[in-house]
């Protein structure tokens, strides 16, 4: 049985859904429901009678106010009493629902994974069976449904042909594309598929009035707890509530499109690169079906969905206009911490002083550091609150300042000048620097070392709750391999580079940074190593543009530079 609504509240913080739990109505109510939910904690069978008999009050006092968290529960406590009739009497109704409160299907309640936890009692009764067999045939139709509603969104207008059509023509058609259509739903559950063996579930949140002809902004938020949550077969309406009703009622307000990824352990953006891809794969097929503007694409998260975000700016920013992050911990954890690489975009952290998951202090040496590289870095402190900060009403002016952010930010595509260091070839490109390559012949390493300092104190909770301070020796960040770095600028068709155990990199070229009917120029480390005129080059540009679905940042040709 799934645990009380405080726990499962603080959950929720972390979490992009919580399943089967719920908000409760009118105070009240309230009083009686928490009353059983806390007398349901003790497995002793008096104590469970005297749950359900308070479950039955506050059902009978408030039959206007019942919600499906709690007929759940006393369904449960029924089961567990071996009260088969009363137990039926809660699940029957829950069983037939098209979706629960939460969104979820109710043949779930039957087939789901608490089903043999929860109702093992009620197996050899005749009403299970009846049961059981209605909701194997509404899961059918329920995923049948979901496929549909996939068709639906990802189906788009047919494209002109283009064997016709001159490069620039391509270029030009490619640019202004809107081959979209509009959407029957607001809200989608999309599946992802991983691999051969591995798939999981984003959900994806539309303006009420989204209109094909306009461009939108897209916000996606990183859920925490990776080590624990699980892939899913499909995504609810629950993303949308708890915490992230603050995320909900502002792009709703400002017609911004929100996507809710889910991943666990094995596949996620925090720990490993095995589930790296997915966050950049997910924008692409968005872009695919919804009319997004590729220079406000923003992702955000809290606890390690901050930390998620953190690690996309470190190591994959180009898709990016701007990232965000409630309570977190700014470091790459699959390889070095790169922190001048900040510089490529923004982002804006939510600290609190009483967090167990990154001291304040810590914050402060960070703070510190990315003032004195003038990096777009800002760090909102709110003192007082503790890791679940998203979960307080006092969050809320954190939400304004994210989102009045968003709305005014847009990504630079084409910046003249950019700066990179990376340890892994996976992630050698930032905008028009793209694929570049670790030298991995030559012994030399980059000549000034990267950026780090010492964390003394760590916030550690006790038995109450308390963030206790406790002394600590550890560096911010690690460098488990040698890196390569970068750093170029273009102007009037040259561009200058200079780089540092670099093996090869590709210049990508728009008609935005240079003028094609001249010369291209290309230095490396002081030395003239490319000069041509470019042109457009289709099969390039197709290329690029069924690898990004980017309309902004097009790229028409590259330059390839192999260094010896």
């Amino acid at each position: 049985m799934k645990q009380a609504t405080l726990i499962i509240v603080i959950i929720c913080l972390s979490l992009s859904s919580c399943k089967k739990s719920i908000a409760i109505k009118k105070e009240s109510y309230s009083v009686l429901i928490d009353k059983a939910m806390q007398l349901s904690k003790d497995e002793d069978s008096l104590k469970l009678k005297e749950a359900l008999v308070a479950y039955q009050n506050a059902f009978n006092k408030y039959p206007d106010s019942l919600d499906d968290y709690s007929k759940y529960n006393a369904s449960v406590i029924a089961s567990r009493l071996k009260m088969n009739d009363v137990a039926f009497k809660y699940l029957q109704p829950l069983a037939e629902l098209i979706e629960d409160d939460e969104g979820y299907p109710g043949w779930d309640y039957i087939l789901g994974d608490y089903a043999t936890e929860d109702y093992s009692n009620l197996f050899n009764d005749k009403r299970w069976s009846s049961l059981k067999q209605a909701a194997i045939l509404n899961q059918t139709q329920f995923f049948d449904k979901l496929a549909s509603d996939e068709a639906e969104f990802f189906s788009t207008k047919k494209g002109a042909s283009i064997d016709s059509l001159s490069a620039e023509q391509l270029y030009n058609y490619i640019k202004s594309q809107n081959n979209f259509l509009p959407k029957k739903k607001q809200d989608y559950s999309i599946s992802f598929q991983i691999n051969d063996t591995s798939s999981t579930s984003y959900f994806v949140h539309l303006p009420k009035t989204y209109n094909p002809k306009n461009q939108y902004p897209m916000l996606v938020f990183l859920h925490g707890a990776i080590r624990y949550t699980t892939l899913s077969d499909y995504e609810t309406k629950s993303n949308l509530k708890y915490a992230n009703t603050k995320y909900t009622k502002r792009a709703d307000a400002n017609d911004v499109v929100l996507v809710f990824p889910k991943a666990d352990k094995n596949f996620n953006w925090m720990i490993g690169d095995e589930g790296f891809f997915m966050v950049p794969e997910i924008i692409k097929q968005i872009k695919s079906a919804i009319n997004i503007d590729d220079d406000k694409v923003f992702v955000t998260g809290h606890s390690n969905g901050a930390t998620g975000s953190f690690s996309y700016l470190m190591k994959q920013p180009t898709q990016f206009a701007g990232f965000y992050g409630f309570n977190t911990h700014p470091k790459v954890y699959t390889g070095g911490t790169f922190i001048e690489n900040v510089k490529a975009r923004s982002f804006i952290n939510f600290s609190t002083d009483q967090d167990y998951y990154y001291p304040p202090n810590a914050n402060d040496s960070l703070n510190s550091i990315m003032s004195k590289i003038k990096a777009d870095y800002k760090d909102y402190r709110y003192n007082g609150f503790p890791h679940w900060f998203p979960d307080f009403d006092e969050a809320e002016p954190a939400y304004d300042i994210l989102f009045e952010d968003l709305i005014n930010r847009k990504r630079n595509p084409f910046s003249k000048t950019l700066q990179w260091e990376f340890d892994d070839n996976a992630h050698g490109t930032i905008d028009w620097l793209n694929t570049i390559k670790l030298d991995t012949i030559k012994t030399t390493k980059v000549s000034q070392r990267p950026t780090n300092f010492k964390i003394t104190k760590w916030l550690k909770l006790d038995d109450n709750d308390n963030a206790i301070a406790i002394d600590v020796n550890q560096n911010a960040f690690d460098f488990p391999r040698q890196s390569a770095k970068i750093t170029a600028k273009f102007t009037d068709n040259v561009f200058d580079i200079q780089t540092e155990k670099v093996g090869s990199f590709n210049i990508y070229i728009s008609p935005e940074m240079v003028d094609l009917s001249k010369p291209v120029k290309v230095i490396v480390n002081n030395v003239l190593v490319f000069e041509k005129i470019i042109g457009y080059d289709d099969a390039f540009m197709i290329d690029q543009w069924n690898t990004n679905m980017d309309r902004s940042q097009l790229w028409v040709n590259n330059i390839n530079i192999t260094l010896h």
